[in-house]
């Protein structure tokens, strides 16, 4: 027992001399570490006699628990002390400006897609994602491309096997969604497309599109222009008309491209819409019935419209940008114009 009481006291006394945490864990490993004194006095118990040993190992452990303590109690002061040194040596002046912390924006593109979101959405549209390793049967087959169609051709499309394709637009969906659900349905999607094109200021081999369509009894041209017309007023303003000239699409019947009043000049001609008070924005028209016919859908009861665009024709019109090639270069000089 006098070696016990004689062993804390010479431990609590250099605890309280160590001067640096260093010296501090050093010590503790010296009294309590698994060859330290403390440890060599607990294995001193086997030769004690066996009245003797419960009370030699209850003094044993209240004095290592004593000696834990004054170790955490120093290492606490000793904290405390290095962080009053520190803060000395580096002295913070709280009168001092902050620095201005540099925050991101989102994506110029992205900043787009928010708003075609927002806009079709609002109109009752449902957003689905889908792949953009696409299934050439989506592809070209299921939206009626004839076998020798000239977007077929390798020339146009990235081909990952016979099979499958980096898709070139972003219609491919409807197969999709009539394999898996029946009229009425409003739906859209936006991604990225890929096409094998020559880079330049017009051009890229990766670009963006959203697609939409809807499929219900009753639905006639007069729901496309009405929805089209909706949807451009929610992009380029109050005042924006839409107009519909025929062109041809294999997916729809009758296809029409659109094009909306030039928003810059309300019309009346300008650089943006190169003197001709519009701009077309993409491809639209009725959902040819022979694609509704080959998923079972009844075309004496449903009939549908679809319609798509560049994503990137928005901030184009909107910030007259004239390089596609902007968007993708990372440039933050650029990028960082266009705040959410």
């Amino acid at each position: 027992m006098n070696q016990i009481e004689t062993l804390v006291r010479k431990a609590e006394g250099e605890v309280n001399e160590a001067s640096t945490l260093k010296a501090l864990q050093e010590m503790q490993v010296r009294y309590l570490g698994r060859h330290g004194e403390f440890t060599a006095l607990l294995r001193a118990i086997g030769g004690l006699p066996a009245e003797e040993k419960p009370a030699f190992g209850k003094a044993l452990n209240e004095a290592k628990a004593r000696l834990e303590n004054i170790i955490e109690a120093r290492r606490a002061a000793l904290r405390k002390e290095d962080e009053t040194r520190r803060h000395a040596a580096e002295p913070q002046d709280l009168t001092m400006p902050g620095r201005r912390m540099r925050a991101g924006l989102p994506h110029v593109l992205s900043q787009a897609a928010d708003r075609i979101k927002a806009a079709l959405i609002g109109l009752g549209f449902e957003l689905i994602e889908t792949p953009e390793l696409e299934l050439v049967k989506y592809n070209f087959t299921a939206l009626n491309y004839p076998p020798d169609h000239p977007a077929m051709d390798d020339q146009d499309t990235f081909y990952v096997d016979d099979d499958h394709v980096m898709r070139t637009h972003t219609t491919p969906f409807q197969g999709r969604v009539f394999e898996e659900r029946r009229p009425p349905f409003r739906i859209f999607t936006i991604g990225r497309c890929f096409r094998n094109e020559a880079v330049d200021r017009t051009h890229h081999h990766t670009f963006h599109q959203v697609d939409a369509f809807m499929v219900d009894e009753g639905v006639s041209m007069a729901h496309l222009r009405g929805t089209l017309g909706a949807f451009a007023r929610a992009m380029f303003g109050p005042s924006v008309t839409v107009r519909f000239r025929p062109d041809y699409f294999p997916f729809v019947e009758p296809g029409v491209d659109f094009a909306i009043s030039c928003p810059f000049c309300e019309g009346e001609g300008c650089v943006v819409c190169k003197r001709s008070g519009w701009i077309e924005l993409g491809g639209a028209g009725m959902v040819h019935p022979d694609i509704l016919e080959n998923y079972d859908i009844d075309t004496d009861r449903y009939t549908g419209f679809a319609f798509g665009l560049g994503v990137e024709r928005i901030p184009i019109m909107r910030y007259r940008i004239d390089d596609l090639r902007l968007f993708m270069e990372n440039d933050l000089r650029f990028l960082e114009q266009f705040q959410a």
